[in-house]
């Protein structure tokens, strides 16, 4: 069996591919979280926070470090009412401490 395999961008892999392509959605929609709750999150802690995966209604936040993550854990009821009121279905965010 003789097969050729060719380069492919990820743009025509997530087009083919309808898991790749909902993997590729849901990446671009929790960067887009992100960004519309930057400005809520204090400038210092803006390096230690990173979008995370969408599950449901739960979206997950990736943080840094401990410090960062209690921090984050008292803005979440004006992360979340931002969110829903920008029109995003978000009932809860977690924090996942990155080690």
């Amino acid at each position: 069996m003789n097969r050729r395999h060719h380069a492919v961008t990820l743009q025509q892999a997530s087009q083919e591919s309808p898991t790749l392509a909902n993997l590729v959605a849901l990446t671009r929609d929790s960067s887009e979280r992100l960004r519309a709750v930057e400005s809520l999150i204090p400038a210092g802690l803006r390096a230690s926070v990173q979008a995370g995966p969408i599950e449901g209604p739960t979206w997950c936040l990736l943080v840094k470090n401990n410090a960062a993550a209690a921090k984050l854990r008292q803005l979440l009821p004006a992360l979340q009412a931002h969110l829903r009121s920008r029109g995003w279905d978000v009932n809860a965010i977690r924090l996942k401490v990155q080690t």
